[in-house]
């Protein structure tokens, strides 16, 4: 009897271990499919400001193909919106040549953007930067973001959790653009990454 007690305890913690297993591929799969919910465009209303947020600029200082993705989404709305205010959101990186917003301005006024209607944060290093800094600034030129429709773009597996931290740090009328990602390898990546991401900021970026 010994014996045979004692082969039940490791099945017990295989079924332990298996549930885990379950239910965390479960946990994953909500996240996941929040995620691409996220993954497509939701405009509502008539935004007034478009927040372009940053991603890696590469060494020469052109955008990195997800930041070009960002940028040629945006040029696209703005060909229909052309009186929208543009903020461009993204520091300088260590590995990078200039800040990602002077990039995103360069290219944007490249493609015959107005320079004046570009207004460009240059301090933040990540997306609850972005949010807040972005504030900052419209709320210095007089922009109530808590009443004023904001159009966030970003690459499809971003914006869910974008959208949620806009919320978070007072945007009231936030709508979503969102641009493909064309470069595979960093598709799978992220939206593997990203369902780990959302609930890493729903717990600590406040």
């Amino acid at each position: 009897m010994a014996g045979y007690r004692g082969q039940r305890k490791p099945r017990r913690w295989l079924k332990v271990l298996l549930a885990l297993v379950l239910v965390g591929i479960l946990c994953f799969a909500g996240l996941f499919g929040a995620v691409m919910y996220g993954a497509y465009d939701h405009v509502s209303g008539d935004p007034q400001v478009m927040l372009i947020l940053g991603c890696r600029v590469m060494p020469g200082g052109e955008p990195s193909i997800l930041l070009q993705d960002r940028l040629d989404t945006a040029l696209d709305y703005l060909d229909d919106h052309p009186e929208m205010t543009v903020v461009v959101s993204g520091g300088q990186g260590s590995n990078e040549p200039t800040s990602e917003a002077a990039c995103m301005a360069d290219y944007l006024e490249e493609h015959g953007v107005d320079p004046d209607q570009i207004w460009l944060e240059d301090q933040s290093s990540n997306t609850k930067e972005n949010l807040i800094y972005s504030r900052e600034l419209l709320e210095e030129q007089g922009i109530d973001v808590g009443e004023e429709g904001v159009l966030v773009v970003s690459n499809g597996f971003h914006l869910t959790r974008s959208r949620m931290l806009a919320e978070r740090f007072g945007y009231g009328h936030v709508s979503t653009l969102a641009a493909p990602t064309s470069h595979i390898p960093s598709r799978i990546q992220m939206y593997i990454r990203e369902p780990l991401a959302l609930v890493k900021s729903f717990l600590l970026d406040r």
